[in-house]
């Protein structure tokens, strides 16, 4: 049911982290490290005057900004010259664990299966499909290393195929600042049309008729989700009907069609309160009207199901949402009633609406459960799960009517399954399983285990872990932690086999399920944020110290590792706990909290007020400030640090980490490196290709096992 997802989904599964309190022996000793000019700039809120000496650098067209950051790629690579060879062995590892000509679970759809598939040697995938039978002649929708070969940088999205089959919509970007042009193409011809849409996300949705297409556009400036039109195929794109504009720059819009497509729905949702609007989709001229207006606290989803909506929501103050129903005619919270309610330990995650059957998705204790509800009323069960610590979620299941549901499995130990349970039989099959090539990962000579670090206020921490057989609790040991932390977003334990290179070079890894993600519950994200955000920290603080206090490492053998958000973690943490940690990547990461929230031009500032605060309130700019990476830099020893960024990313502007490394190159003390790698064609989730992605991965794997002195 749920149409939004938390920010960074796919990007965390390519991230890992390192650095070290003592330079690399092999590094070069002579090498000068670039310094940004000083330019001073004064910035005043609320009678408080901050000088930002490189507020300069946030200009990407300017020339001197450009040459700066070269100079920093510059020092990047001669500092780390010695693990080239390395980097490019790391690279053909994890590369051979991979199988290049992999193939997805074809899906059932309307008529065909579809497919998505790579070739042996491609960056990019083929998408395809298949009338009625999977033995039937392929049809190529599109092969994007065709359509990419010119670019640096292509990212293709929203795939959406109108329900004659005839037409799909989709969504090109080849600058990565994700504002997409939306294209259509005529399948049975294969022409492109050119009627192209710029500035959407992408994303679209068809109306019932087949020639009526609905789309969200971005605010040029801020990026922002902010308008829905109406587009009629053979029309230009100036005669396109703008349906819903949406003021509050605390919102973001977007459309969808129900699973069962009788509806369409236009949504508004900021991080507190949401929003909805249906028109019958066989209608699409229609007018769209309001299913419950926004109520400040009041978060709903909803999906239809024959005579009801259903919606999941949190009023009443049911903390980890509930579920409900309500007529189609009758759609006012007054309406709505009660089917399964709230409760205090179990998170109510997501619901998926079957002819014959509810499938809830439910947190407990940090794990998800997924539980089948018969609609005839016959006893509902749960799929049975043995791990300690795993991630299990629904996945495609497109049909309506059908008794076959498809999720997915894995743990820090298993490879990535999709599996396919007929609820009506209980039979169940594996319909894939993520292989690791090279012959010699067998899951049994890896341990995972879920542990729990006390917090400074006596709270419980979960850490899940992973190692391979052999590892010694001898405080010897070097161990990887990884955080987030944010928007609620929950970073489940799950199978990497690029990860493998670290766990059999003696590395453990940790994910520190911290305030301010959901792993225990929508409580658990409400303490994380807002004027409770510090918990945050101190959580990531307190399990580094239990995970020394227990035998697993060391401050000389500890590493930290966060990306966007989770680079805001580990810059906060760093000024507040350095001595900790043997080295650091933050990648992409949010360091400038108290300029960026006050600048509302920026992408993201004012649908985050609710996530950070806003520093306009006097509260919020000092609690702010006393946390921001960039206005606590001090004459710490920080420990060894590798950030990365790109220069066209629009969640985390490049310039706050630029601006973060300038200020540390002329505050830090001693003598641990600090560079930075800004991806001059890529934004914020790095490069587009598979391969290539994974040269940026063995870039961060040298440099991590460079500090622990393993050069093979």
């Amino acid at each position: 049911m749920k149409k939004t997802s938390y920010l960074l989904a796919s990007f965390i599964g390519l991230m890992v982290a390192s650095c070290s309190n003592n330079t690399q022996k092999m590094a070069p000793k002579n090498v000068t490290p670039p310094l940004a000019e000083v330019k001073e700039k004064y910035l005043e809120m609320h009678g408080d005057v901050r000088m930002d000496p490189y507020y300069w650098l946030n200009d990407r067209e300017d020339e001197e900004v450009i040459d700066y950051l070269e100079r920093e790629n510059d020092y990047h690579d001669k500092m780390t010259a010695h693990t080239k060879d390395f980097q490019a062995d790391l690279f053909q590892e994890m590369k051979a664990r991979i199988k290049e000509d992999d193939e997805s679970v074809p899906y059932f759809y309307n008529g065909y299966y579809y497919l998505t598939r790579y070739e042996k040697g491609s960056e990019y995938p083929i998408y395809s499909r298949k009338k009625d039978s999977l033995t039937a002649q392929e049809e190529i929708l599109f092969d994007v290393n065709e359509m990419a070969k010119d670019y640096a940088y292509y990212q293709l999205r929203g795939l959406n195929v109108s329900p004659d089959n005839k037409w799909v919509a989709f969504g090109v970007d080849t600058l990565s600042r994700r504002q997409y042009i939306l294209h259509i193409k005529n399948l049975e011809t294969g022409e492109i049309l050119e009627e192209n849409i710029q500035n959407t996300t992408g994303g679209s949705t068809w109306g019932n008729d087949n020639k009526t297409l609905f789309y969200t556009k971005k605010d040029q400036v801020t990026l922002r989700s902010d308008k829905i039109y109406r587009h009629i195929m053979g029309t230009p794109e100036v005669e396109d009907v703008l349906l819903y504009h949406e003021e509050d720059e605390t919102f973001n819009t977007y459309i969808y069609k129900t699973k069962s497509e009788q509806y369409l729905v236009i949504g508004s949702i900021s991080t507190l309160t949401s929003e909805y609007r249906i028109c019958d989709a066989n209608q699409p001229l229609g007018r769209f009207e309001v299913l419950q207006e926004r109520v400040r606290g009041l978060e709903y989803d909803i999906d239809h199901y024959q005579d009801h909506f259903y919606i999941v929501t949190n009023k009443d103050e049911a903390t980890n949402f509930k579920l409900m129903k309500t007529p189609l005619d009758k759609t006012a919270q007054e309406y709505w009633v009660e089917v399964i309610p709230h409760r205090e330990d179990v998170l109510l995650e997501d619901v998926d609406l079957f002819r014959d059957y509810l499938v809830v998705s439910e947190r407990i204790e940090g794990l998800t459960q997924l539980r089948i509800m018969p609609w005839d009323g016959s006893p509902s069960f749960n799929l049975p799960f043995d791990n300690e610590t795993y991630t299990a979620g629904t996945t495609q299941n497109i049909e309506f009517n059908t008794s076959k549901l498809r999720y997915r499995y894995t743990s820090l130990t298993t490879p990535a399954s999709v599996i396919e349970y007929d609820m009506a039989t209980g039979k169940q099959v594996v319909l894939k399983e993520t292989e690791v090539l090279g012959g010699k990962f067998d899951k049994n000579n890896y341990v995972s285990e879920r542990i729990w670090a006390p917090a400074e206020d006596g709270t419980l921490i979960p850490v899940s872990l992973v190692y391979k057989k052999g590892f010694k609790k001898d405080g010897k040991g070097p161990v990887l932690q990884y955080g987030y932390g944010s928007y609620g977003a929950t970073m489940d334990p799950y199978f990497s086999t690029t990860r493998l290179s670290l766990l059999d070079r003696g590395f453990a890894f940790a994910i520190a399920h911290i305030r301010g993600g959901q792993y225990m519950g929508r409580p658990w994200y409400e303490d994380g944020k807002l004027l409770k955000k510090k918990n945050t920290f101190t959580d990531f603080i307190d399990v580094s110290k239990f995970l020394i206090s227990e035998g697993y490492t060391s401050a000389d053998h500890l590493y930290a590792m966060g990306g966007s958000a989770g680079g805001l973690l580990v810059g906060a943490v760093i000024n507040m706990a350095p001595e900790l940690y043997h080295g650091v990547i933050a990648a992409v990461p949010f360091v400038d909290v108290v300029t960026t929230m006050l600048d509302e031009s920026i992408p993201l500032t004012t649908g985050e007020f609710d996530e950070w605060g806003n520093p306009k309130d006097e509260e919020y700019y000092h609690y702010m400030k006393s946390y921001s990476p960039y206005d606590n830099v001090a004459p710490l020893n920080y420990p060894n640090l590798l950030v990365t960024t790109g220069l066209h990313d629009s969640q985390v502007q490049y310039w706050e980490p630029a601006k973060w490394v300038a200020k540390m190159r002329t505050l830090k003390t001693g003598t641990a490196l600090l560079l930075m790698h800004t991806n001059m064609d890529a934004g914020h989730g790095g490069a587009s290709g598979r391969f290539e992605g994974l040269k940026e991965l063995a870039m961060e794997y040298a440099f991590l096992l460079d500090l622990e002195g393993i050069q093979k």
